[in-house]
């Protein structure tokens, strides 16, 4: 590979304030804002809106979309 062409890989702490969770992995992503982690070390922090904590595909609190009365309308239209 060729030498100072890609950024920085390293560890990154990802928080998600709506749910209160903050996960670490490895990432090329920036901040200036750093955080302690669990182990005693202190890594940057990437503030997300939404993570696997809030999504409602995830935690179950998804809103079913009434579609019955869409078909329904759609059969009555078109039925012979």
């Amino acid at each position: 590979m060729k030498k100072n062409l890609h950024p920085a890989y390293r560890p990154v702490v990802f928080r998600d304030p709506s749910a209160g969770s903050a996960f670490l992995t490895r990432s090329t992503l920036t901040s200036t804002k750093t955080v302690e982690w669990e182990d005693g070390k202190t890594y940057p922090v990437v503030d997300v809106d939404v993570s696997s904590a809030s999504h409602p595909f995830y935690t179950g609190r998804g809103r079913v979309v009434d579609t019955a009365g869409r078909v329904e309308r759609f059969r009555r239209r078109y039925n012979k």
